[in-house]
């Protein structure tokens, strides 16, 4: 499905298009948990890129990420984007923190 929206948008200059990773909504045993449990995490998925920002002679700067990468997200911040029912961020390219391995 991801696939599908990366076709649908694709970002201008240095923003880049982050699905957020949802916590677990359970236990391993199964056991539900409230919401006010579960915690936020700044974790996210690069769906889509865009080509990159110009500095001030008209070179293109490349986008620090890429598609498929899983990057450390600030806490607030970026464009909330809704696409086929899903939600997406929308952010530029310096305001992910970095990219995990």
């Amino acid at each position: 499905m991801a696939a599908n929206v990366a076709r649908r948008l694709k970002p201008l200059f240095d923003r880049v298009l982050v699905e957020r990773l949802v916590a677990p909504q359970k236990t391993k045993s199964g056991i539900l948990l409230p919401e006010s449990a579960v915690p936020a995490l700044n974790e996210g998925v690069v769906i889509a890129v865009g080509p990159g920002a110009r500095d001030q002679a008209g070179n293109l700067i490349p986008p620090s990420v890429k598609i498929g990468e899983k990057v450390l997200l600030p806490e607030f911040g970026g464009n909330k984007i809704k696409l086929d029912d899903k939600e997406f961020t929308l952010y530029r390219d310096v305001e992910i923190l970095g990219v995990l391995h």
